[in-house]
């Protein structure tokens, strides 16, 4: 490989360090100073969560790939199921999401079967 080939990757590199690592910092030294049931960050915690929703619930409705071969009942069900997951964990997305993908994909399987 000739020093040219590396040039797109180079770029690529350091133009997402650029764009990506400044806020990363910025976020760093100004998040030390607020606090944690400030209004900014109750707001950047509530856009987080609708990006979040947004994406799976565009998941949900119009999917692409294998994902759309899955009817949508099963997804609305394993939408639902992670939805109440994600409120006997405690609030956690991360319990929610963990509940529908389990969810998805078993009912997925066990229907796929038949």
């Amino acid at each position: 490989m000739t020093q040219s080939d590396f040039a797109p990757y180079l770029f690529i590199l350091i133009a997402g360090t650029c764009a990506t690592d400044i806020w990363r910092w910025l976020g760093v030294l100004v998040g030390a100073r607020l606090k944690e049931e400030s209004d900014l960050l109750l707001w950047v915690r509530a856009v987080a969560t609708a990006l979040v929703a947004g994406v799976i619930g565009n998941l949900i409705v119009s999917p692409s790939g294998a994902l759309a071969e899955v009817p949508l009942l099963i997804r609305l069900g394993a939408g639902a199921f992670g939805y109440v997951a994600f409120w006997f964990g405690r609030k956690s997305v991360l319990v929610g999401v963990l509940a529908a993908e389990a969810a998805l994909l078993g009912a997925a399987w066990a229907f796929s079967a038949l």
